[in-house]
């Protein structure tokens, strides 16, 4: 046997071994899924259960996603993504810990791999009420639920919601909610998706990784930091995933990143987006790669409004009028800004930059 081999073997051994102990009993509902556009590898989560997303959801790029919970072995997490590297289907992961697990009738898993094979194991044992449905590309799963509906809610709402992986695991988890949830409740809630990049290997283990601990409503905040990070992280990574498309001649893929971007911004727009970070981070994307202007603008500015004397906001502001051809402008809101921080030499540069018609620009 090869020492890999040997290893995992060993490694499930133990887990098949070792005793389940009462505390590890979350009543979860969670979806996991796969995007073949993107390939994008995804599971959200939710559960009356202190911080959920650091026990049940695993996942990688290029592999498959995987959520393990009910009676939970939060080792099946890992071990089910070495067996899916190695090549085996998930449907034959769940037949290899049946084989050794003697309290497989407790436990539930999902497990999606990335080539769109997806598997829902619930057992007949799991606390009512309890079950788990497939579909192309995506298995959901829950215990401890008011009904069935809770599923079939959830598995509704990713096939109808339109949009990002993201969106749409969210949405399933909302459907989930509204159908009754959690018999006990909820408290915490997460969202994990990875992603292939050559550029950026480590959207391999999270392209987008979010936590909500300790809530009375975790899907609500799960919502709301999934929208701040759409502008804080996201607008940036998709103009990165555009620009390493682009050289690798893939111009539809690179054209939908962008679009990406842009519907983005114009949902932020339309719901009237809050949060000052979410939309500089949007406008500045949208501004050093002359994208979207006038949205930018508008983003910028109602960032603006809710922090007049952020530095970071208004130089933001001054680079998309600049980038507008609205220079005079632009050199006004650049010099408020310097006004606020007068020792940064940055601002003063962006001011002559302005003032001489430079394009580049470095933050």
């Amino acid at each position: 046997m090869k020492p890999c081999a040997a290893l995992l073997s060993f490694a499930l051994a133990c887990a098949w071994s070792a005793p389940v102990r009462a505390i590890t009993l979350p009543s979860t509902f969670s979806i996991v899924a796969y995007d073949s556009v993107t390939q994008e590898l995804g599971v959200a989560v939710q559960s009356k259960y202190f911080n959920v997303g650091s026990v049940v959801p695993w996942a990688e790029a290029g592999v498959g996603a995987v959520a393990t919970q009910a009676q939970v072995k939060a080792s099946y997490g890992p071990l089910a993504l070495a067996l899916l590297r190695g090549g085996m289907a998930p449907d034959a992961i769940l037949k290899k810990f049946a084989a050794g697990d003697t309290a497989w009738s407790y436990r539930q898993l999902g497990i999606a791999d990335a080539h769109g094979r997806v598997v829902s194991w619930t057992g007949p044992k799991c606390n009512d009420w309890a079950g788990g449905t497939t579909g192309a590309g995506f298995a959901c799963q829950g215990n401890i639920l008011a009904g069935p509906a809770v599923v079939s809610g959830m598995a509704q709402a990713f096939r109808e919601t339109q949009g990002e992986l993201g969106d749409r695991l969210i949405a399933a988890l909302e459907a989930a909610q509204a159908a009754g949830g959690d018999k006990r409740g909820q408290q915490s809630a997460a969202l994990l998706i990875v992603r292939p990049s050559k550029r950026h290997p480590e959207y391999a283990q999270r392209y987008v990784q979010l936590k909500v601990e300790d809530h009375a409503t975790p899907i609500a905040e799960l919502r709301r930091l999934w929208h701040v990070d759409q502008g804080f992280h996201g607008a940036a990574a998709h103009m990165e995933l555009a620009a390493e498309y682009e050289e690798a001649g893939h111009r539809e893929a690179a054209r939908r990143e962008r679009e990406q971007v842009h519907q983005i911004l114009v949902a932020a727009l339309a719901r009237g987006e809050k949060d000052a970070s979410m939309l500089n981070g949007l406008a500045w994307s949208c501004a050093t790669h002359d994208l979207e202007l006038a949205d930018a603008a508008r983003a910028a500015e109602r960032a603006a409004e809710l922090e007049p004397k952020s530095t970071d906001i208004l130089d933001t502001l001054a680079e998309v009028y600049f980038r507008m051809g609205r220079a005079d402008q632009a050199v006004e809101v650049e010099s408020r800004a310097a006004a606020l921080d007068p020792k940064s030499q940055y601002l003063r540069d962006q001011i002559a930059r302005f003032k001489a018609g430079a394009a580049t620009v470095k933050r």
